[in-house]
């Protein structure tokens, strides 16, 4: 593997691991299968694609991006808790409403161009080329910021008050409710922010590649899951902090390995959609495994 591919895979591991850390919020957090992403991380790339050629800062356009990914995640929990819609078929039905709405936002079209138009990347290159850093690391750095950003933001979101009632509704939601916790109030704030995530990851990717475009979510859902299996097995522990931060790190693994799969002769640039499913379901094995050798490796000392 080269080092541009190298660099490449730790830049996209980095800036998908935002995508990853909304993931990890509906379906760790809150137990909550959620296929919004899909749609909402074209969303975010739409809106703040058409905002950026309207004239908006490239900075500010994230924000309306992460409000977009937030309403359609607030839809989605809508459905399931007031109109008791399974969540898989709610989130099926919101990804599939967004693919017309992300072409309707770009104006009728399944793309945005951001070639000629001022992104996040273009002042971090400069600042990093000013300390004689090469500026193809410019993404990486920005992202590895944001990441860092998030982060702290959650691990201090999950010691508050809310952050309390988000994890003892996915655990147990009776229990919950039976203290006067509103789980449906919940439910939609929280599936809200982890789509909002999803956005700012989009808005970033298409800022970053120079283009929105309407088909760039097919999947994602997929590879964040792969991730936060990767981290949890490699990385994680019990503690929120711990496994917050594992799912960051099985992001840029899970990517470190797609580079290292295409680097192989075996595999061709066509072969991607195979590596990813291999990939998933020898992540997902990986946790059966490691408790086999852990429990022979107990009977071992017993004997």
């Amino acid at each position: 593997m080269s080092f541009f591919a190298f660099t490449g895979a730790i830049e996209q591991g980095l800036v998908y691991g935002l995508m990853t850390l909304g993931v990890f919020i509906t379906f760790r957090v809150l137990d909550f299968p959620d296929l919004t992403v899909d749609g909402s991380l074209p969303l975010g790339a739409s809106v703040s694609a058409v905002c950026i050629t309207a004239g908006m800062n490239p900075w500010l356009s994230l924000f309306p991006a992460m409000a977009a990914g937030f309403l359609a995640g607030m839809i989605t929990g809508i459905l399931t808790t007031r109109l008791k819609l399974l969540h898989l078929l709610a989130s099926i039905l919101t990804m599939t409403a967004l693919y017309s709405i992300n072409i309707r936002i770009m104006g009728g079209r399944p793309n945005v161009p951001l070639i000629t138009k001022p992104t996040v990347i273009a002042p971090v290159r400069e600042l990093v080329s000013s300390f004689g850093i090469n500026p193809w690391l410019a993404s990486s750095f920005l992202f590895l910021a944001m990441v860092i950003l998030v982060v702290c933001i959650l691990i201090w979101l999950m010691r508050t008050e809310f952050g309390q009632a988000l994890l003892a509704t996915g655990d147990n939601p009776k229990m919950i409710t039976s203290l006067g916790v509103n789980t449906s109030f919940t439910i939609v704030v929280g599936v809200g922010l982890s789509n909002s995530l999803v956005s700012l990851c989009g808005a970033l990717v298409a800022q970053n590649q120079g283009t929105a475009e309407v088909s760039m979510g097919v999947g994602m859902i997929v590879d964040g899951l792969a991730s936060i299996v990767v981290g949890e097995t490699l990385f994680g522990g019990r503690r929120i902090v711990s496994r917050i931060i594992s799912v960051v790190l099985g992001s840029i693994v899970y990517r470190l390995a797609i580079a290292l799969a295409l680097s192989l002769k075996i595999f061709k640039a066509t072969d991607l959609n195979l590596i990813t499913a291999s990939i998933v379901v020898a992540s997902l094995c990986l946790p059966k495994v490691k408790t086999y050798f852990q429990s022979r490796s107990y009977r071992a000392k017993i004997d």
